[in-house]
């Protein structure tokens, strides 16, 4: 493990976590909120879209699930559900939901690989585990609302998270500070995911051979 990724997760790190938490669990909310459903499930929503990557990446590297550990994680989740669900709706309408999604991609895929980088994970399996952190949560977040999962339409979603983790676990390679490859990272997902939503980017889609 590179020596300047073991200082990440207690000085900079936690408040990438918290903030990619709150914006997953608000995209949960809201998915929950558009179908009309009650405060009980607007909570159950948010919390495990919040939790659920990085529930995942814990128990995958071995570590200690943190919002088990952590009661902040659980709070965050519950108050922003209270926060949508006490806000007029015409402040979620449009594409409100896409872009909360955004920012916790990308925040979530940085701190998934920094933390299993601070785990002893290699570099490949931490960048992997940066794409199961940023990407679970909404997976199950479709499922439980009856949407398609991400992973089964074109739009670039789980490609600006590689993009994220990728790109952070490679510049801690290369000796770049951690804060520095942790923005750049994040920024560059972000933009990635923005210029999907925006301009409907998509991978081109397999075609069967005859």
């Amino acid at each position: 493990m590179p020596p300047a990724a073991a200082t990440l997760v207690p000085a900079f790190a936690p408040w990438l976590d918290l903030a990619g938490l709150a914006v997953f669990a608000a995209s949960g909310a809201l998915a929950a909120a558009k179908r009309g459903q009650t405060m009980v499930t607007l909570a159950f929503f948010a919390l495990i879209t919040g939790v659920g990557g990085g529930t995942m990446r814990d128990l995958l590297i071995g570590a200690p699930v943190f919002w088990v550990h952590d009661a902040r994680a659980a709070g965050v989740c519950l108050t922003v559900a209270v926060v949508i669900w006490v806000t007029p709706e015409r402040w979620w309408r449009g594409e409100a939901l896409d872009w909360f999604d955004a920012v916790g991609l990308a925040a979530y895929a940085v701190y998934g690989a920094a933390k299993a980088l601070r785990f002893g994970v290699p570099p490949l399996p931490a960048f992997l585990m940066g794409v199961v952190t940023a990407c679970v949560g909404g997976i199950i977040r479709d499922v439980l609302a009856g949407e398609p999962s991400i992973l089964m339409r074109p739009e670039l979603y789980v490609t600006a998270g590689a993009l994220a983790s990728a790109s952070f676990v490679l510049l801690v390679l290369a000796g770049l500070p951690v804060s520095a490859a942790a923005t750049i990272g994040a920024v560059a997902g972000f933009a990635l995911r923005a210029a999907a939503i925006h301009f409907h980017l998509a991978l081109p889609a397999y075609r069967q051979r005859r």
